[in-house]
């Protein structure tokens, strides 16, 4: 295999991309979380020691390759190209205005490359810029004011950007406090050595600057599980018109024989199909079953003109069993009382990662999930997420898988 692809949900995870919380979690504040998607105000320092704790079990005791998105971005803008990529994106009078455009970007293609990094992720204020004109500006309008604002949903490598089977695909998000974080990860896939010369497609997104009007996808959405299979969830943040465009993409690439639809009601605790269904094994998944029971599920399949569509009169998980061939798709649906399976689903017990087939990482808090997915025969590896958590993403959220082996 070439190292790239992700070809189930369950393989041996060999390949990933997260990031460590940095500058940017502490620019969150009372006043801005909610523009920033945020609930709370995360404590930085202990968000980075619990996400450290996380990458240790897959780095160290499953040899995952683990990159990180902030070292992954310093070697692109360490190169000429890759940095007036980025720069030439993001640097401009729509996002900075006129008066800072041209002395900003002189100043940042001077920055070394982790400072300007720091920034790009982190956000940088009128205050922080040290030229005689910007600080002049910045005494119009603040010098607490984001010329460029901070990214603390970077955190979830899942939506930006995510693998299907050979490719990837470059997504448009729901939220504009989100977008510029797909602008980080196209550049990497373009720009850094250990992808700009990989064997595998860009599937849909390129590039990532052009308005994709109702087009949204985000990556917890997106599960290619094999056999050819993809299944992707129309909640809150992905849309049907991009769910048809990446489908007639892969049956135009012979990349995907069928893709399952979820469409799920449009709210903030069940905001990616990865929040209320994951798998935790071939045959075993895990379920919040309010949710799972409301979704009407759409299969798409490949025809000579592009793509036809059939509403499935059967609920998702048996469309699901029966699309893998499955004699029985086991489930455990988030564990406790109603008032203890609500505050699981909303602390991401069901947001879990598999490491390799029966083996995934779970918050310690989701005493309850975590019980019920033992009492099956999985293997879950906790570790303490009090402060990630805040976020509304577990393991599952945090991991954008790069290469994944197959299961079939």
């Amino acid at each position: 295999m070439s190292g790239f692809g992700v070809h189930s949900e369950v393989g041996k995870l060999k390949k990933v991309i997260v990031h460590r919380p940095g500058l940017e979690m502490r620019r969150l504040t009372p006043k801005n979380a909610e523009e920033l998607l945020f609930e709370d105000v995360i404590w930085a320092k202990k968000a980075r020691d619990e996400h450290e704790e996380f990458v240790g079990i897959m780095r160290d005791n499953f040899d995952v390759d683990v990159m990180h998105v902030h070292k992954l971005l310093e070697d692109v803008v360490a190169v000429p190209e890759g940095r007036a990529y980025i720069l030439d994106r993001k640097i401009t009078p729509n996002e900075v205005g006129v008066m800072r455009e041209k002395e900003l970007r002189a100043w940042l293609d001077e920055l070394d490359s982790t400072t300007l990094v720091r920034h790009l992720i982190g956000g940088l204020t009128a205050g922080e810029m040290p030229s005689d004109s910007v600080l002049a500006a910045s005494r119009v309008w603040g010098e607490n004011e984001f010329a460029i604002p901070p990214l603390p949903n970077q955190l979830f490598t899942r939506d930006s950007s995510c693998w299907i089977y050979g490719g990837v695909t470059l997504n448009p998000m729901f939220w504009p406090a989100r977008r510029e974080e797909t602008l980080h990860l196209a550049a990497i896939y373009k720009y850094h050595p250990s992808f700009s010369d990989g064997d595998f497609q860009i599937w849909w997104g390129d590039p990532p600057e052009d308005g994709h009007g109702n087009a949204m996808l985000e990556g917890g959405d997106v599960m290619p599980i094999g056999k050819g299979i993809v299944l992707i969830g129309m909640g809150e943040r992905t849309t049907y018109q991009a769910v048809g465009q990446v489908a007639k993409r892969l049956f135009e690439a012979g990349a995907a024989e069928r893709v399952i639809a979820a469409k799920m009601p449009a709210d903030r605790a069940s905001m990616h199909l990865d929040t209320v269904f994951t798998f935790c094994d071939i045959d075993l998944v895990t379920v919040y079953q309010p949710v799972i029971d409301s979704i009407q599920t759409i299969s798409y399949y490949p025809t000579d003109t592009g793509f036809e569509v059939v509403a499935e009169d059967r609920g998702w998980l048996d469309v699901v069993q029966d699309a893998l061939g499955l004699s029985h798709l086991r489930v455990v649906q988030t564990g406790g009382d109603a008032f203890e399976q609500a505050r699981e689903q909303w602390d991401d017990g069901n947001n879990v990662v598999a490491l390799e087939p029966g083996v995934v990482v779970a918050y310690d808090r989701n005493e309850w999930t975590n019980a019920k997915l033992r009492e099956a025969g999985v293997t879950v590896i906790e570790f303490e997420g009090s402060e990630l958590g805040r976020g509304r993403g577990g393991g599952h959220c945090m991991t954008c898988p790069v290469w994944r082996e197959p299961v079939y």
